[in-house]
């Protein structure tokens, strides 16, 4: 049968097969567009199945809105050339609005997904492996909701390597942006200091009292003075009855330097008191996100910003292209020098 190019056209618009494949796959079936699709469909799977122990720590994120239900999800490639590929990126978002609208329970309930196209997410990252040439892999995704009366704030830095979806209660759209470049920005691991872990906290504490020892070592060598050691790393580690020994101390050393007592409860004692709180909640300040100082406003915490607002975090999900994956590092010197024979 002859294979015209017509043929050839309507196979590569249902199955995105390149030219040669294409035609390959329709005379191999003798003109039969429904084996010639499954020819494609078996080589694709083939093709994937030769690339699965790839390494892909590049990619994208993408992010998609259906009503009250916001999708965050990350879509990796070999590349990062191969993350601005137009069939690449329709790919990561399609797959962000079937997820928002479906909301699976997880990864293997969201492969079984249907797109428009009619395959499923996981056939179509099969397909979408064979013709584009590198191993595509679906990583991970998140699902926010809210209510009628909160707000979601989405961001995407980088050209999508970063992604960032937040819900705010008492923000509009714009503050609900504004916090949501902060996160992607300053990358909080948890909401509040009470979701941190207590080893973690001494170990971070430990780490950062061995640099203060350094820099002192440094310090002392052109005769600056010495950098205080803090007590604490974290909110989690004192409590109000503590503050309230540290506020004592604090007055009782002012009032011994002769300030006037009406003075240091209204002006200066509060200030210690927070100049305290700060120097010893550094493992907050940098992994949860009410305690970080906001980066429009650094004289205020996200939490105390958002209070002058009226306004608070409800949750948020922020996903970083290849965060956590082992990126394979190709050694050129070696590689020629090996082909070479050397």
């Amino acid at each position: 049968m002859e294979i015209t190019a017509k043929m050839v056209k309507e196979l590569r618009e249902t199955t995105g097969a390149g030219v040669m494949d294409a035609k390959k796959a329709l005379v191999e079936v003798d003109g039969d567009m429904e084996k010639a699709a499954e020819f494609l469909r078996e080589k694709g799977e083939a093709k994937a199945a030769k690339k699965a122990d790839r390494i892909t720590a590049e990619g994208l994120t993408g992010i998609s809105i259906e009503g009250n239900v916001a999708a965050l999800v990350e879509v990796n490639s070999e590349t990062d050339f191969v993350a601005r590929n137009d069939q690449f990126i329709n790919l990561v978002n399609e797959t962000a609005e079937v997820i928002a609208k479906s909301k699976p329970v997880d990864n293997e309930a969201a492969m079984k997904l249907t797109l428009t196209s009619g395959d499923t997410i996981e056939s179509a990252f099969v397909a979408a492996t064979a013709t584009i040439g590198e191993k595509i892999s679906f990583r991970r995704f998140s699902l926010l909701e809210k209510t009628d009366e909160q707000t979601f704030g989405i961001y995407q830095h980088n050209g999508g390597r970063i992604g960032v979806v937040v819900v705010l209660e008492g923000g509009d759209a714009e503050l609900s942006k504004a916090i949501a470049m902060h996160i992607a920005a300053m990358n909080p691991q948890v909401m509040s200091y009470d979701e941190l872990d207590e080893d973690f906290i001494h170990s971070e504490v430990a780490e950062m009292k061995h640099k203060i020892e350094l820099d002192n070592e440094s310090r002392a060598m052109v005769g600056k003075e010495p950098l205080p050691f803090p007590d604490f790393g974290s909110r989690l580690e004192f409590d109000d009855a503590h503050l309230e020994k540290v506020a004592a101390k604090l007055k009782a050393e002012l009032i011994a330097e002769g300030k006037p007592e009406k003075v240091i409860e209204n002006n200066i004692l509060p200030g210690k008191i927070a100049r305290y709180i700060t120097d010893n909640t550094k493992v907050d300040q940098e992994y949860t996100l009410l305690s970080q100082l906001y980066v429009m406003d650094d004289s205020n915490t996200v939490e105390k910003f958002l209070e002058s607002k009226g306004s608070k975090v409800i949750s948020f999900s922020r996903f970083e292209v290849g965060e956590g994956i082992e990126k394979k590092v190709d050694d050129f010197a070696a590689e020629v020098a090996a082909q070479a024979g050397l």
